[in-house]
């Protein structure tokens, strides 16, 4: 069975060597890989739980997880009608039980956006924040640093493999955390996705990344000077920055360049 069972998809060998921060959530990732495994082959070898009967259970592992959470709940959503309608039963049901409130994260690929979780059971639910990311998601779901359900595209069980392993649990919650703090909030991803994503929005960012003068943009463009400089300000004002380089460096920092838009692993 293959071992992949992180958040993310691994490189292109055609890319370029990682900087830095790729470097250490590559590291993070090789670190999930190794944990995963080493609690698959602990779980193969057991079989059975502590009582020594089999493990059986009536629900799902995702209802019984969210249900049973006492801060924190984190999901990544691949866009997979059935993982987010699943989510969204383990939400609805644990408001109308009146629990505990608990902290919840999804982390969303741009295809999850649509799902009836964010946006129709999302703004119901307390202390519930999105994010939105370009980097390639496997569908994943913790509790409390304590338990999680991972699934790999390529695997055959729907329903998710269960780790109870605290270790391999907080493993999994520190690579959810590096991608999330990249990520960007819903609000200011909807925000930034209309002009910004066109062919014209793409090209603007590109030259003011690359530190490029008014007049040379605008003749590679083919644009007047003054039609790119209202661009320009059009753009800057989405972006809440006051300059040309702040403006570059934000589109950076949202992965709204091409260049930045590659998968990190």
């Amino acid at each position: 069975m293959a071992t992949s069972t992180a958040l993310l998809s691994r490189a292109n060998p055609n890319e370029a060597a990682p900087d830095g921060f790729e470097r250490r959530l590559l590291e993070a990732r090789s670190l999930i890989d190794s944990t995963v495994t080493a609690y698959r082959s602990l779980s193969a070898q057991r079989g059975r739980d502590d009582t020594g009967s089999d493990r059986e259970t009536s629900e799902s592992p995702v209802l019984t997880l969210v249900g049973g959470a006492r801060q924190r709940v984190s999901a990544t959503l691949s866009g997979d009608a059935d993982q987010a309608t699943e989510i969204a039963t383990a939400l609805v049901r644990r408001s109308r039980a009146g629990g505990r409130s608990v902290a919840v994260r999804l982390l969303c690929a741009p295809r999850a956006l649509g799902t009836p979780l964010v946006r129709h059971i999302v703004p119901r639910v307390p202390n519930c924040e999105v994010r939105v990311t370009d980097v390639k998601l496997d569908e994943a779901l913790m509790m409390d640093g304590r338990a999680a359900v991972v699934r790999a595209p390529q695997e055959d069980d729907v329903n998710g493999r269960v780790m109870e392993d605290p270790a391999a649990a907080r493993t999994l919650e520190l690579l959810f955390a590096c991608v999330w703090r990249g990520a960007v909030l819903l609000d200011e991803y909807e925000r930034l996705d209309g002009r910004l994503h066109t062919d014209m929005g793409q090209r603007i960012l590109e030259h003011l990344y690359a530190g490029r003068t008014d007049a040379v943009a605008a003749q590679e463009m083919n644009v007047s000077l003054r039609t790119y400089r209202r661009h320009v300000a059009e753009i800057m004002r989405d972006l809440g920055v006051n300059s040309r380089f702040q403006a570059g460096v934000r589109a950076a920092e949202l992965r709204l360049l091409p260049e930045c838009g590659q998968q990190v692993l």
